[in-house]
């Protein structure tokens, strides 16, 4: 797992890494479908995923079983910055995540979002770290430009 850096105040944080992979792989893997399908733990064939300012977002997860979870992007700048948010009863979940080359063709990557109440920052704050393990595990296995891996939904 790459190091990562966090800042929370009580309904908002941010998580910094730096992965081993150039924007583009790490664009590739974060919006692909095929790519979030996995790294996401999503149900294979569930995931809709329209990439533009506007378009709709979805994904059903596998655990808890069934899940589903959906939004809209708000800010698309290809291989820089997304923001999205997340449809939820209280208010929607804003996320933001911006990609910076840094030397040696690495990316770094701040994910952020807020955290409505009644829920506690820092259980937010491990499940984005959780998932941003399996997005690190996805990118080293065959996200990006390479050839995605078969079997491992």
């Amino acid at each position: 797992m790459s190091e990562q850096k966090v800042v929370t105040t009580d309904n908002d944080f941010t998580i910094t890494r730096v992965f081993d992979a150039p924007p583009a792989d790490v664009w590739r893997t974060w919006t692909d479908p095929e790519c979030f399908t996995r790294w996401f733990n999503a149900v294979p064939g569930s995931v809709d995923n329209d990439v533009r300012p506007g378009g709709s977002w979805g994904a059903t997860l596998r655990e808890p079983e069934g899940m589903r979870m959906s939004g809209k992007y708000r800010e698309v700048e290809p291989l820089h910055r997304l923001v999205w948010a997340m449809e939820t009863p209280e208010e929607p979940i804003v996320m933001h995540a911006t990609f910076t080359e840094t030397p040696g063709g690495r990316t770094e990557t701040v994910y952020g979002q807020n955290v409505p109440e009644p829920f506690p920052c820092e259980q937010a704050v491990a499940g984005a770290t959780a998932i941003l393990d399996a997005f690190e595990a996805e990118l080293a296995g065959g996200g990006g430009t390479r050839p995605a891996q078969k079997g491992r939904a």
